[in-house]
């Protein structure tokens, strides 16, 4: 760790796997749409490590998933992907302000990371971090300082959203490429562009 790097919680928004990835159905099955989901998930899951994680749903099946990886369940009842984390990161607030704790530090990966390899060393005290998709126009990750009134802008050039939310926020800004985690898989393109094969029951985790 460096003298600014910080601890954060991992927060993974998982949508139901079974109705995962619908633009990919003209590549893959339903079967093959939920393993893909759920071994993307799962390598996300394993990519943080030893940072605490917990998988922001509102699916039974997903929870279970979670829980078998390791992971915890913050069950967050919200449409729309903004605001989900928006009330996720409130929780974590509330949970630190009830334990006088510093607000502490967020990190927050999409699901969908088929190369993830690690999440460790991305958050640093005071800073908001971004890793941006491949394309420069979504946001694959994000650290950031928890107590700062962020408003998240996930969508078509959430990237550019980000960076100015931080900056008008008066908040130190770094973005970091980081190919293991450039490829977010929503389209066939994306799905060759990733060399990734057809997933299989076998590659699932148990349940």
């Amino acid at each position: 760790m460096t003298a600014t790097s910080v601890t954060p919680t991992v927060l993974i928004p998982v949508k139901g796997f079974r109705l995962a990835k619908g633009r990919l159905a003209e590549r893959l099955n339903e079967t093959e749409r939920h393993e893909l989901a759920r071994n993307m998930a799962a390598q996300v899951v394993k990519a943080a490590g030893s940072l605490p994680v917990q998988v922001v749903c509102d699916n039974d099946e997903v929870a279970g998933w979670a829980r078998t990886v390791g992971a915890d369940v913050l069950w967050i009842e919200a449409k729309g992907l903004n605001p989900a984390l928006t009330a996720a990161v409130a929780e974590l607030e509330t949970a630190a302000g009830r334990n006088h704790d510093n607000p502490g530090h967020v990190l927050i990966a999409h699901a969908d990371l088929p190369h993830a390899e690690t999440l460790a060393g991305l958050a640093e005290a005071g800073t908001v971090t971004i890793v941006p998709d491949r394309h420069l126009d979504g946001t694959n990750v994000m650290a950031l300082p928890l107590g700062t009134g962020f408003e998240f802008h996930y969508g078509p050039g959430s990237f550019a959203a980000h960076c100015n939310e931080a900056l008008d926020r008066g908040l130190d800004l770094r973005v970091r490429r980081v190919a293991a985690l450039e490829f977010d898989i929503d389209t066939p393109d994306d799905f060759d562009a990733a060399g990734l094969s057809l997933p299989t029951t076998a590659d699932a985790p148990s349940s």
